[in-house]
């Protein structure tokens, strides 16, 4: 293994014990899960690999097509962002490779056609989804040393050996242990490294697996020749680092002062609307936490008081910055956290074992209103609240995330049993939301059924999890707005 200057061994994980070949044409950096070519500790580890044995760099980002959930939505996501990687490589003279499967199995071989010709190659250390079994595939096939690089949030995924079951103890841990991790930051600029070129990439791979075309990649080429879901229209909004980095830039600048007081509120844009560009990784923890600290003229220098498990004051910002710093990396690094040491974060039976109790205790409790899982997905409902944030998750992606909790919630109480309900949302999260299939979003569904809490005053069918209605929400909420939104009378066809 070469050694890193770089990338703290913590983020660096060997596949395969394979050798690096020296004397391979380039080397390979696999994109699949830090889709952004800044701010990204796996590209940072290939350009210091092909720097070390002054080899050009390849990166080669491709989009399959055969997953349960590929979409029209989620692939123009993923199209938005291979542009912006497409001009920043082109700029900085490193090969690109695009490759847009065109049938369900037709990338098959292409990375080990390309490691045949590669030095090494390294990729992205994502924890959860298919990512996870494709990579360790992936290093069982690969005659070359293959590389994983967690590039997921500001704690390494490496850093703790346990689950977490409270969100306090998480936290009091990350006040502990973050402070030696802070400075350890990827390079903002990776690709201004000097390199060799790569005049072309190897024909015979190029023949089979033909480089995606300008006009997909720019959205002026239908995707109905794809077999992906067309019924999933893309969202209202691009993706890519582009994007992502006017969207930060503008949650810090405007909607930053509202965010402690502000962001339950669905009528205002007071939330990050991040959540897409993390997934996709579009934008890094580091790079948001960057732009934040200079907004507060805030250091990871200063001296962080001792540990507590306090949301507020240890972070040392304004009341807003600490609010979205505590949503940023303690529950989405909560998320990450249970999706790297186990792998059922998405299953109903991962649930605390109080949570599963009172839930069985509960199942045969009369139910105010039974939905089929269509019923739900075409937001046909009583609740005019619930069916409003459901049209949201439709047409944008996304649900507000205040309304998401009461979102899941009530799934649940209008289920037949807790499992069926799981299976509803996860299916509805998977499929509709931009940041489905995600650690972070699966932890916000499971919390409803009682992850990460604890038992609450007894209520029928939901027995001891904590509960949320619609009359409540309305009581609290000003829901004008939002409801005048993405209310309607015709509920949604069946997609």
């Amino acid at each position: 293994m070469i050694a890193s200057m770089f990338v703290p061994a913590l983020r660096i994980r060997n596949i395969n014990s394979a050798p690096v070949r020296p004397d391979g044409a380039f080397v390979l950096y696999w994109m699949t899960a830090a889709r952004r070519t800044h701010w990204n500790f796996a590209l940072d580890r290939a350009v210091e690999v092909a720097k070390e044995l002054g080899r050009p760099l390849v990166v080669l980002e491709a989009l399959r097509c055969g997953h349960r959930w590929a979409s029209d939505r989620t692939h123009r996501f993923v199209l938005d962002g291979m542009v912006d990687n497409e001009r920043a490589c082109e700029v900085a003279g490193t090969a690109y490779f695009p490759y847009v499967e065109p049938a369900d199995g037709a990338g098959k071989g292409l990375l080990a056609a390309l490691a045949g010709h590669a030095c090494s190659v390294v990729t992205d250390d994502f924890p959860c989804f298919f990512l996870p079994r494709m990579v360790a595939s992936a290093g069982r096939q690969l005659a070359v040393r293959l590389e994983a690089v967690d590039s997921n949030g500001l704690l390494p995924l490496r850093a703790t050996g346990r689950v977490f079951d409270r969100a306090v103890d998480f936290r009091r841990f990350l006040q502990r242990e973050l402070p030696r991790h802070l400075r350890d930051r990827p390079r903002t600029h990776p690709l201004t490294t000097s390199l060799p070129r790569l005049e072309e990439l190897p024909a015979e791979v190029l023949r089979r697996w033909p480089r995606a075309e300008a006009e997909l990649l720019g959205g002026r080429a239908p995707l109905s020749s794809l077999p992906i879901d067309h019924a999933v229209a893309p969202v209202p909004f691009e993706g890519g680092e582009k994007a992502a980095a006017l969207t930060l830039a503008r949650f810090v600048k405007d909607r930053l002062p509202l965010y402690a007081e502000r962001r339950n509120e669905p009528g205002l844009e007071a939330t990050s609307g991040l959540s897409p560009f993390l997934h996709f990784g579009h934008v890094s923890a580091h790079q948001v936490l960057d732009l934040l600290a200079r907004a507060e003229r805030w250091s990871t220098d200063r001296e962080f008081p001792k540990p507590s498990g306090k949301r507020e004051g240890w972070w040392g910002m304004s009341p807003a910055a600490e609010a979205f710093v505590d949503q940023l990396v303690t529950w989405r690094e909560l998320g990450l956290n249970y999706a790297s040491l186990r792998d059922d974060t998405a299953d109903y039976a991962s649930l605390p074992a109080w949570a599963r109790a009172t839930l069985d205790a509960h199942r045969n409790d009369p139910r105010s209103h039974r939905y089929s899982f269509d019923q739900l997905e075409r937001a046909a409902t009583h609740d005019e609240i619930w069916n409003a944030a459901q049209r949201q998750l439709r047409l944008e992606g996304r649900i507000h995330s205040y309304l998401r909790m009461l979102w899941a919630k009530n799934v649940l109480q209008w289920s037949a049993s807790p499992e069926e309900a799981a299976a509803t949302l996860v299916a509805l999260n998977d499929r509709w939301a931009v940041d489905g299939r995600d650690p972070n979003s699966y932890s916000g569904i499971f919390w409803t059924f009682g992850r990460y809490d604890r038992p609450w005053p007894e209520r029928p069918v939901l027995g001891t999890i904590r509960a949320m209605t619609s009359e409540s929400t309305r009581r609290k909420l000003d829901l004008g707005p939002y409801l005048e939104r993405f209310s309607g009378q015709a509920t949604l066809p069946l997609a």
